[in-house]
């Protein structure tokens, strides 16, 4: 009960600061668009996953890392997580609320790679919502150093100067 109610306030405050009021759906069907997002997903199909995407996407992830960043676009985006699924990287949905706008989802991420650094941490993420589709995702880590941490490990950037030449 104490856990809808934070993520129910996150949905509230999420819709308010961002300002945006493009009714897609029922909350039922946004919460179906998420929960069927992440049972595919859970297949490893990145060509299904990017068919709930918006041509113009945009999937915010914070920190300070190699993959941080705004990803514009369903091809960017499905590139992100394709580098997700090179670190192993596994998502557990454990709850979802919905209004006509947007769905936010707390879930279990994290990577088992056999001999490397390794994260296991929750997420939440806001989805907006248009026409059946994922237009926007903002993720918000509850252990963002661990978060950055596990990426600085998996997604090395190249030494200099080859980093510099590409």
């Amino acid at each position: 009960m104490r856990t809808a109610r934070a993520v129910q306030t996150l949905l509230i405050s999420a819709a308010v600061t961002l300002g945006e009021n493009a009714v897609a759906a029922s909350p039922e069907e946004n919460r179906q668009v998420i929960a069927d997002y992440y049972a595919t997903y859970a297949t490893g199909d990145m060509e299904r996953v990017a068919n709930f995407f918006a041509d113009d996407i945009e999937w915010h992830i914070p920190g300070h890392h190699p993959l941080a960043g705004t990803k514009r676009g369903k091809a960017e985006v499905a590139a992100f997580f394709r580098e997700l699924g090179k670190a192993g990287f596994k998502a557990e949905l454990m709850a979802l609320m919905a209004d006509e706008n947007w769905v936010i989802d707390m879930h279990r991420g994290w990577s088992n790679r056999e001999g490397a650094s390794n994260v296991d941490t929750t997420w939440v993420l806001a989805f907006r919502i248009e026409d059946g589709k994922i237009r926007e995702a903002r993720n918000f880590a509850y252990d963002q150093a661990a978060a950055d941490s596990f990426f600085w490990h998996a997604y090395p950037l190249k030494p200099l100067p080859s980093r510099l030449l590409d």
